[in-house]
């Protein structure tokens, strides 16, 4: 087989064997905010979901049902806010952010099974799901760039 000079194929794709333990190994880490709104919609989904924004942010606007848990709290607080147990589910602001990943490496330590809800507060807006402040519950209209504008999933 002739070696493509582009950039995409100068490094050559894995084998698939080793692809396959990459992209499970990712699913394993990680989830999106469409799948975590149909768990929530669910009722019983098996996780608690913890925003680990700080005070402002959460008073602006937060994933309905979300529990707030600043990322520098979380040793002193996990246990009294999140079942040691179950797996949580950590977000922050979107994909310019890396404060899921500090918050799910503080529940790690703990002992927590934890997954970051990638696209975070960000992409929950952009797809038009429910944001909850004080004042109650709104949904947006979402980003025909980022989920269709019909529905929730972009159904992959």
């Amino acid at each position: 087989m002739e070696t493509k000079s582009n950039a995409v194929l100068r490094v050559p794709p894995a084998a698939p064997a080793d692809a396959l333990a990459y992209f499970t190994g990712q699913l394993a880490f990680r989830t999106d905010v469409s799948d975590v709104y149909s768990a929530l919609n669910d009722g019983e989904p098996g996780f608690t979901l913890i925003d680990s924004r700080g005070k402002a942010a959460w008073d602006q606007g937060r994933v309905p049902g979300a529990v707030h848990l600043p990322t520098d709290e979380i040793a002193a607080r996990a246990a009294e806010l999140a079942d040691p147990a179950a797996p949580v589910v950590v977000y922050c602001w979107g994909p310019g952010c890396n404060g899921a990943y500090r918050a799910a490496v503080e529940f790690a330590k703990l002992g927590y099974q934890v997954k970051e809800m990638i696209g975070g507060m960000e992409y929950w807006i952009r797809e038009g799901l429910p944001v909850a402040t004080d004042a109650g519950v709104e949904r947006g209209k979402p980003d025909p760039l980022t989920v269709p504008v019909g529905g929730v999933s972009c159904a992959c």
